[in-house]
């Protein structure tokens, strides 16, 4: 039986492949579990369309990527905390702290599991963070963490 892959199937191909398998296999597994359909024009059309659109979307989403990296690379971010006589801090500095400092700074979100902090940030300084944005974009900026005053 002809079929077309609506799913990545290791054993067959990527999505959009025109597969020949056994008829049992593609009406007992393949088709009701919604990894292919049955091959004709409209089916095959209809998967390169997604194909076409998935494609589309994940080339906004690096260009949107690369547009925030660049963005949060131009400057460092500061982050005011509490400290003693000797520089060290009364707590520690966090990805979440750094997350709330991107979005005070320059107004956009960014998931705290995305941020890359050096383990332990107990005391004043700079420090260097990176933010995983997309797959094979990280931003790398600075992070200054300053005395709080008051």
């Amino acid at each position: 039986m002809k079929l077309v892959l609506t799913k990545a199937v290791p054993t067959l191909g990527p999505i959009g492949t025109l597969v020949d398998v056994a008829d049992g296999y593609a009406r007992n597994y393949l088709v009701p579990h919604g990894f292919a359909v049955a091959a004709s024009k409209a089916a095959v059309t209809t998967v390169e369309e997604r194909l076409r659109s998935k494609v589309r979307h994940e080339a906004e989403v690096i260009a949107e990527a690369e547009t925030l990296a660049k963005l949060l690379e131009s400057k460092a971010l500061t982050i005011a905390a509490k400290s003693g006589g000797n520089g060290k801090l009364f707590g520690t500095v966090t990805n979440i702290h750094v997350a709330e400092a991107i979005a005070v700074a320059f107004s956009v979100e960014i998931d705290r599991h995305k941020i890359e902090v050096p383990d332990n940030i107990k005391s004043l300084g700079s420090y260097p963070v990176e933010i995983k944005l997309a797959k094979n974009i990280i931003a790398k900026t600075t992070l200054k963490v300053v005395a709080a005053t008051g």
